[in-house]
């Protein structure tokens, strides 16, 4: 299976680096000090302590590859590389719901730094998608659930 591109920016990998960091060090001395406790309470078989220990082991294993993976596939957006003519990975894009009459403001990143309460949006969600390539000025539209939305590109920042 090949393995997809992930796109980052610094300080996405550099969080990621981190929590790996924390996962292999601080998470695995935890968990396995509660499976050492559990150890001690006898009876492997009816051992709820030692399950919900092991379990939280296999979870924390499996989070660690997952983001080794995505550090070893991670393709880092350079700042200098960003330019404002169109709509890219790394902009910052406002934009007008031509039905609502609003003005959004939304920055492109990759799917694995999406954070919706800072209005850090995918590049492959639908409206990442219909933003990217664009430029300033132009009307673009996303296919939504309730119907097809349209977005005025007023600027692009990087």
């Amino acid at each position: 299976m090949e393995e997809k591109e992930v796109i980052l920016t610094q300080e996405g990998y550099d969080n990621l680096e981190k929590e790996l960091n924390y996962l292999k060090t601080d998470k695995r001395s935890e968990i396995a000090e509660r499976i050492k406790v559990a150890l001690g309470f006898g009876d492997l078989s009816e051992n709820s302590e030692y399950d919900e220990a092991k379990n939280a082991q296999a979870e924390n294993e499996g989070k660690i590859v997952e983001l080794e993976n995505k550090l070893r596939h991670a393709k880092i957006i350079d700042e200098k590389d960003i330019d404002t003519s169109t709509v890219q990975v790394g902009n910052t894009v406002k934009v007008l719901d031509m039905e609502f009459d609003e003005e959004l403001s939304y920055t492109i990143v990759g799917s694995t730094e999406v954070n919706l309460a800072e209005n850090k949006i995918s590049n492959e969600s639908p409206l990442g998608v219909a933003l990217l390539g664009a430029k300033k000025k132009q009307v673009v539209e996303v296919n939504a659930p309730n119907g097809i939305i349209k977005y005025k590109i007023l600027d692009i920042t990087k």
